[in-house]
């Protein structure tokens, strides 16, 4: 007779024998979500409401419930994520989290075509070119293609780069992602198509892979080889995607292939901040999820831990009205009445002074400038303030975008009216000569040394065209250009409309791969160029502080001061302050000018509940009431369309007026 060993029944999910008391540290949403077991669930979990310790504190409920630690994958947009919740779970249930798979897309791709990959010829020691690594091998390719002449205007090799990996996030054709989204380079689409065969032919003769053929591979390996999808599938038998909202379609169809035996996914992301459909995101995944997996659970987190009431209040109102959504409406715990201030100002300074002289209040009153920031649409909205806080001797740090005078087109404008101003300038002379045809650096500098000993610059440049033996196109125009440029009497504004006009189609043939934004930057610039009575003023002023400086050397402040963020919406997504300003929110400029199809303005009002929800205690949102336009002049601007009508009980309003 065999011997009986009874063994001692387990914890798990059904006995309740845990260690960590789950429903004391966890809302009853969270607790939901965390104790969720078997089939897809959808956590929609809005602005601050802890959607990272729903993930963390899943991962060790499901350890302490006997799942094996190398069941549970955990997919991330960084590494850093990956790392941080898993270091988090190991706090709260020890080193079996150490075995949990947890990593980026890119990195889970990585590992399963180095094993798996040999079915889709691929060898084991293949190279993955970085993102300059790819621009390089296109650049090279560009080359042999006789496309990369200065005579010819074909896109950068970083343009070329950033198309063909766009229209494979995105699973369309390469041709429908110029339509679509790069019409102004249409007219090369022949020559880009041959070049992107031409580069995928590279990468498979020489073992090479690039970031996107790490996704689109993995896919192409569990779709034709069944196999190989089971045995990923039984392997990863619970997985959890963090930011699902950012997902694009072939990291959506890898989650599908990869649960495709089990459907044990939770997907945590909230579809009111799907704001990056410009890197290829895709809003629809996280709306077709319980498409995608029949029978899907949802659970929603609506209590926030960071904002104030009012502050949600008016968030709930803007996302309240989007054509399609999860419905949810946050709500806090924390005490306090203060509302959301909306501030009209009569111009774009007045706005200016209104944030810089509220923020030195701030300071008074002990707020530190690290928990101030200032958002907004474009990275071009920024440009007047920049100045200003500049002038108040305030300290800030801008992310997203360049800072006003770091950016080659504003370098460029001003270059002209630096000479006109400083004849013997020979930097900026160097900057105008270069954006000449068949002028280079030796032929610059032999130029400028005849231009800088002369009265009258523009009229040696006159007399150089009129000889015809400079062999240099466009210097007629150029000097036709600084001869008006010296009319008595021309304001600043008039002198850089002028400038423009002379400037543009040469901009056009410098960076024909991104001169549309380059254009409305230039637009942003004659605004501000409109304020001033003087030239030499405005140069002084853009000068303040030169680009090569650190904002210490060149600001009066105590480093340990901090200092204030100036931030586009999109570069603070995830970070929150205590004092938001949300600048230029206004008609025509949030929304953007160029977002007139619905899908385009649905995320533009996405983007305006993300900024809303990055303050903590106080909000402030302005816009000018005289907006200046390069083709109108000086045009009435209304409130955003995702604010109007909205009461004042949501959103009180408030006008600035000069001090007597």
């Amino acid at each position: 007779m065999e011997k009986v060993i009874t063994l001692r029944s387990q914890p798990d999910a059904r006995d309740g024998s845990y260690r960590i008391n789950y429903p004391q540290l966890l809302n009853p949403a969270q607790l939901e979500a965390v104790t969720h077991r078997e089939g897809p669930l959808l956590v929609v979990a809005g602005a601050g409401s802890g959607k990272t310790r729903t993930l963390i504190y899943r991962v060790a409920r499901l350890i302490e419930g006997r799942v094996p630690p190398q069941a549970i994958l955990l997919l991330t947009f960084t590494r850093r994520a990956a790392q941080e919740m898993l270091r988090r779970a190991e706090q709260l249930v020890g080193e079996p989290s150490r075995a949990v798979a947890g990593g980026t897309f890119h990195s889970f791709g990585n590992i399963v075509l180095r094993r798996w990959g040999a079915a889709i010829g691929l060898p084991p020691n293949f190279t993955i070119l970085d993102r300059s690594d790819m621009e390089d091998v296109i650049n090279l390719i560009r080359t042999r293609m006789g496309l990369a002449s200065r005579e010819r205007r074909f896109p950068k090799k970083g343009t070329l780069a950033e198309i063909i990996s766009m229209a494979r996030n995105k699973a369309r054709a390469l041709e429908q992602e110029l339509e679509e989204d790069y019409g102004y380079l249409w007219d090369n689409r022949a020559e880009i198509l041959t070049l992107a065969r031409a580069y995928d032919q590279y990468k498979r003769e020489r073992g090479l892979l690039d970031y996107d053929d790490l996704l689109e591979r993995s896919v192409e390996l569990m779709e034709h080889h069944p196999d190989i999808r089971r045995r990923l599938s039984n392997t990863y038998r619970f997985i959890m995607v963090d930011e699902y909202q950012d997902t694009n379609a072939i990291q959506a169809r890898m989650v599908q292939l990869l649960a495709a035996e089990h459907h044990n996914v939770m997907a945590v992301g909230d579809d009111a901040q799907s704001i990056y459909s410009f890197r290829g995101a895709n809003f629809r995944n996280i709306m077709d999820f319980p498409k995608l997996f029949p029978d899907t659970k949802i659970i929603k987190l609506e209590e926030n831990y960071r904002s104030l009431q009012g502050i949600l209040d008016l968030s709930n109102q803007v996302i309240s009205r989007a054509a399609e959504r999860y419905t949810k409406a946050l709500f806090t715990r924390r005490m306090g009445n203060v509302r959301p201030l909306l501030i009209k100002a009569e111009d774009e300074r007045m706005q200016s002074r209104f944030v810089c002289q509220k923020i030195l209040e701030l300071r008074e009153q002990g707020v530190e400038l690290d928990q101030i920031a200032v958002l907004f649409r474009s990275s071009f909205h920024s440009f007047d303030l920049e100045l200003e806080l500049q002038r108040c001797d305030i300290p800030f740090i801008k992310r997203g975008g360049f800072k006003f005078i770091e950016t080659a087109h504003i370098k460029d404008a001003l270059a002209h009216l630096r000479v006109i101003a400083n004849p013997t300038d020979a930097v900026s002379w160097l900057r105008v000569l270069l954006l000449l045809k068949g002028v280079g650096q030796r032929k610059a500098q032999q130029l400028i040394e005849v231009l800088v000993a002369s009265p009258e610059p523009a009229r040696e440049l006159a007399a150089m065209a009129a000889s015809g033996k400079s062999g240099m196109e466009g210097l007629e125009r150029l000097a036709g250009l600084l001869g008006a440029l010296r009319a008595q009497g021309m304001r600043p504004g008039a002198q850089l409309g002028a400038v423009l006009e002379y400037y543009l189609p040469l901009m056009r043939d410098a960076y024909p791969d991104d001169y549309p934004k380059r254009e409305r930057d230039l637009e942003h610039f004659q605004t501000i160029a409109e304020r001033y009575r003087s030239l030499q003023s405005m140069l002084a002023d853009m000068a303040l502080e030169p680009p090569n400086d650190s904002i210490d050397d060149v600001l009066a402040v105590e480093p340990d001061e901090g200092l204030v963020t100036l931030s586009t919406i999109h570069s603070a997504k995830g970070l929150e302050w205590k004092v938001v300003f949300l600048i230029w929110a206004a008609d025509g400029r949030f929304p953007a000018p160029q977002s007139a199809d619905p899908e385009s303005l649905e995320e533009e009002r996405r983007l305006m509940y993300v900024a809303g929800t990055r303050a903590r205690d106080e909000l402030y949102i302005s816009y000018p009431i005289h907006m200046f336009d390069r083709n109108m002049g000086y045009v009435m601007g209304r409130v955003s369309r995702f604010l109007e009508d909205l009461g004042p009980e949501i959103l009180p309003a408030a006008r600035l007026e000069e001090e007597s």
